[in-house]
């Protein structure tokens, strides 16, 4: 058999326990429906995000061992500080605890309320923080990257058009700078071509606008560029990272991502004024300028992850994992958004269950199911998550697409156990009628995917018949 083959030995086992379909069904009610309040020694294979959630390395963890947890100045920060400036060649390099951390720095100091930020797509917390300051996240992603079913190599490709109407509509004074998620999260894990990330940066200069990148996987989309794109097959991995951020003038980066850590992440920029007033918030908010709110010993095993990260064995066994997934999900006739991205598989939730309505979040629905069938968690990335309002008219906009994220910690689970997970997903598929769509009961001002409670439509049973 033609399988991706782990380029590790496994040392280190954690044991995990079945439940019951009934105390499944009751952990989801007493839950609202929302697996974010799953206890996870009730979950199987959780599924939920890559963030923070990866094994470290026999490496990482002597990293962590040997830290220098000097307040000011450490070792640590100095290998981070050189490893991050090897892979990205930004200048300032701004530790913070976590991705959302770096972009709270970035947005508070850099962004004005009115102002507008175009994106390929904003994630949750990205879009969460722009409008947290009073601006405006206007995703620009081209119209290929809305089609689930269509199978093309770049579907995270910013549209030029649609960056130039942003332009032309709110004037080059509004938009503070302009983001390119890589790979593009919301919209399956899809990567963006070097010929695109060249385009947008070239627009970015004639406007006099600087390009930032959200960059948490950036050398998985680094491995789908020399895997694709042409003329960049012989080019090393660390090669084309460093083209990629060349074209741009800084990044965010959540370390729980590609840098293979249970926390962390950083910002980096070349401008100089604007280093200096994130690193001012950063000071108050998170802590002194080389430690940033991590210990010694984090910063230490996020510059041994970003050193590994670049190897191409392990991205070729990590990706490639992710694609047998949706092969395997292919063979039992389950919908998801084409191809299989980088980190992750995307269920299409309204294929799976086209009677559920989307204001009755279908998405929630397959992922509660897929937790009740199987103790599988995984998230909604449709209406529940990325519901808002239009910026001219007030009216809710519902996403385009509706979606269950089955994304997959890095060196973590087994064949065996995302063979069960595909499984799964046939038996929620077959449910079909039988699932009743969900109503939100409770819900945050923000961000209320993480926290609202939800009930079967009507406070009916969820499953017809159960």
């Amino acid at each position: 058999m033609d399988l991706p083959f782990e380029p590790y030995r496994i040392k280190v086992v954690e044991k995990i326990r079945r439940t019951s379909p009934q105390e499944r069904a009751q952990l989801l009610e007493l839950a609202g429906y929302n697996v974010f309040k799953v206890p996870s020694t009730a979950v199987y294979v959780d599924l939920l995000t890559d963030s923070g959630t990866s094994a470290m390395s026999d490496l990482q963890w002597a990293a962590l061992m040997t830290g220098d947890e000097a307040y000011a100045q450490s070792r640590s920060f100095s290998d981070f500080e050189a490893t991050i400036r090897d892979i990205f060649g930004y200048r300032h390099v701004i530790p913070t605890h976590q991705g959302r951390a770096a972009e709270g720095l970035l947005f508070a100091t850099a962004v004005k309320p009115g102002q507008v930020v175009p994106n390929n797509i904003h994630f949750d917390t990205t879009r969460a923080n722009v409008e947290h300051v009073g601006a405006i996240a206007l995703d620009c992603v081209a119209d290929a990257g809305l089609d689930p079913v269509l199978e093309a190599p770049f579907k995270g490709d910013m549209s030029l058009e649609k960056l130039a109407a942003a332009f032309a509509k709110y004037g080059r004074e509004r938009i503070p700078f302009v983001m390119l998620t890589i790979t593009n999260n919301s919209g399956g894990g899809q990567p963006v071509s070097l010929a695109n990330m060249r385009a947008v940066s070239a627009f970015c200069r004639e406007q006099r606008v600087p390009l930032i990148f959200d960059a948490c996987r950036f050398a998985e989309n680094a491995w789908f560029i020399q895997q694709r794109e042409a003329g960049c097959r012989d080019k090393s991995i660390h090669e084309i990272c460093r083209e990629m951020f060349a074209l741009g003038h800084g990044c965010t980066m959540s370390a729980k991502k590609d840098a293979l850590v249970n926390i962390g992440g950083f910002l980096c920029l070349d401008d100089d004024a604007m280093a200096q007033a994130a690193t001012n918030l950063l000071i108050l908010r998170e802590g002194f300028p080389t430690y940033g709110g991590l210990a010694g010993r984090d910063l230490a095993a996020v510059a041994q992850g970003l050193r590994e990260v670049l190897d191409e064995d392990y991205l070729a066994y990590r990706i490639g994992q992710v694609a047998r997934l949706g092969a395997r999900l292919d063979e039992l006739g389950v919908p998801f958004l084409r191809p299989t991205g980088g980190h992750a598989v995307y269920l299409d939730a309204r294929r799976m269950l086209p009677h559920v309505p989307q204001r009755e979040f279908p998405a929630q629905v397959v992922t509660a199911a897929l937790y009740r069938t199987a103790g599988v968690r995984a998230v909604e990335i449709g209406s529940l998550m990325f519901e808002h309002k239009d910026p001219d008219t007030g009216k809710p906009v519902p996403p385009a697409m509706e979606l269950v994220r089955l994304a997959v910690p890095r060196r973590v689970y087994t064949h065996t156990q995302l063979d069960f997970v595909a499984d799964a997903c046939a038996r929620v598929m077959e449910l079909g009628p039988r699932l009743r769509g969900l109503e939100i009961t409770w819900e945050p001002p923000s961000l209320r995917h993480f926290t609202a409670t939800l009930r079967p439509v009507g406070g009916g049973p969820f499953l017809a018949d159960a």
